[in-house]
């Protein structure tokens, strides 16, 4: 009689400290869950791993058997590419260090923490290190795939702040990779996503921010015309303190937000000002609100930086449905605002968005091959993202997703920004790393010859000759 993975894992990892979760076990459910209630995949094993023996044990015993492996983090990629059917799932939740040197303004973080727990963790000493824009994201999927959020003009990406990654490799290896080590390796995880080895931990660089002056700025969904063009033309222009992205959306049905404003369409800007003064927030914001009619609401005010990180998490809790699609942005000629504007108009459900983030500031401060993630010199990363509580407006939000993106990619720059792809093949992929990718394969060739790191956005290891 056959045994299961997770019985069989049971047996032979006598040295696995974690928890081994199979489909026959209670809180399989629990162990298997991600973000996006859209994905429902059931893994053979769920390995949750204490430290890096145990991902070293888990990683062998799905390379020795020929099952898939994915690996979760904070779980919160679109396309579930954190989970698999009848594999085994690196769960690396139980990873929650977090060690803050205050004196060299570095943190250390496990690889299963989210980004709350790190922002908590800064701000006690008045520090920051640039993420993304929901907290309960998990710090290694953001990381990997480049980082986008709310401190990029001021301080780049994430990958820009790191200086080091420790991971296990498909042979099973622990590895350091830095600018001193396994330097192959630190350029390609500087956004070449989880290609490359499973990462139990990492080092970022500090900056010195407590409050910053944020909160959005709202205009109705009608004048998204209007506020798109002028937005294009002054953010590029903008002092790098001063951070904001645009978005289309609706006004969530809940404080601080007035009554009489709850569910309205909208477009606007979500700022982040890194800065406590707010007498120089507003002087920066000016010449765009000087542009435009009185917006509907004006609510940027001084604020822990760790509260406008959390921002939206009440808004989009897991369990939401999600389909999302992205684009690289150039330029957005009048043409593709008005089709924005269509768009935007149509939102499917209250929870659906577009947002636009600006890619200038700190991060041209770096060139195209310096790092992995290779779109230094586009403008903006477009996502366009349906989502919905209810599982019966799942296609309705696909549909509107897909029309969309697909109404705007001629206006993109070819790629997008992994972390807010779907499953989309081989050549999205190549087209969001250019010529980086040549340079990836030959690295994943080296370090992962047999693809077994592939449940992500896929680098595949370069042919040997």
């Amino acid at each position: 009689m056959s045994i299961t993975p997770a019985q069989a894992a049971r047996q032979e990892l006598t040295g696995f400290e974690g928890k081994l979760t199979g489909p026959e076990d209670s809180g399989y459910d629990e162990a298997r869950a991600i973000y996006n209630a859209m994905i429902d995949r059931r893994p053979a094993l769920v390995a949750s791993c204490t430290n890096g023996k145990d991902v070293a044990h888990a990683v062998a015993f799905a390379r020795d058997r020929g099952l898939p492996l994915a690996v979760r983090g904070g779980g919160h990629h679109g396309a579930g590419l954190g989970s698999c059917d009848d594999g085994v799932v690196i769960d690396l939740s139980p990873l929650k260090d977090v060690q803050v040197d205050p004196e060299a303004r570095t943190v250390r973080v496990g690889g299963g923490c989210v980004w709350g727990e790190v922002d908590r963790a800064t701000h006690e000493h008045g520090l920051a290190t640039p993420s993304g824009i929901i907290s309960t994201t998990g710090v290694g999927g953001l990381t990997l795939g480049g980082g986008i959020g709310h401190l990029a003009r001021t301080y780049g990406l994430t990958v820009d702040n790191l200086l080091e990654a420790d991971l296990v490799l498909a042979d099973g290896e622990q590895v350091r990779a830095s600018a001193d080590e396994n330097t192959d390796l630190y350029w390609a995880i500087r956004g070449g996503g989880g290609n490359f080895g499973v990462a139990t931990s990492f080092r970022f660089r500090l900056h010195e921010l407590s409050t910053v002056v944020a909160g959005p700025t709202f205009w109705p969904v009608e004048l998204g015309a209007e506020v798109l063009t002028a937005y294009r033309d002054f953010i590029p222009h903008a002092p790098r303190e001063l951070n904001g992205f645009f978005l289309f959306g609706s006004v969530p049905p809940a404080p601080p937000f007035p009554e009489e404003l709850h569910l309205r369409k909208i477009c606007g800007v979500v700022w982040c000002c890194a800065g406590a003064d707010p007498d120089a927030a507003a002087r920066a914001m000016a010449p765009l609100l000087d542009a435009l009619p009185a917006p509907l609401l004006h609510g940027p005010a001084p604020m822990p930086h760790p509260t406008i990180q959390s921002a939206f998490d009440g808004l989009y809790p897991p369990g939401d449905q999600w389909y999302w699609r992205a684009d690289f942005v150039n330029e957005i000629p009048a043409d593709a605002v008005d089709r924005h504007a269509k768009f935007g108009a149509e939102l499917p459900t209250w929870k659906s968005t577009m947002h636009l983030y600006p890619i200038d500031g700190a991060v041209h401060d770096h060139g195209p091959t310096d790092t992995a993630w290779s779109y230094r010199d586009a403008r903006w990363a477009s996502v366009f993202a349906g989502v919905d509580a209810d599982p019966a407006n799942a296609e309705l939000i696909k549909r509107w997703c897909v029309d969309y993106f697909e109404a705007l990619h001629p206006f993109s720059a070819g790629g997008a920004y992994v972390n807010m792809m779907m499953d989309e093949g081989q050549e999205r992929v190549r087209a969001s790393y250019r010529d980086n990718y040549a340079r990836l394969s030959r690295i994943k060739a080296d370090r992962d010859p047999d693809n077994l790191f592939r449940l992500n956005q896929n680098i595949q290891p370069a042919q040997r000759a």
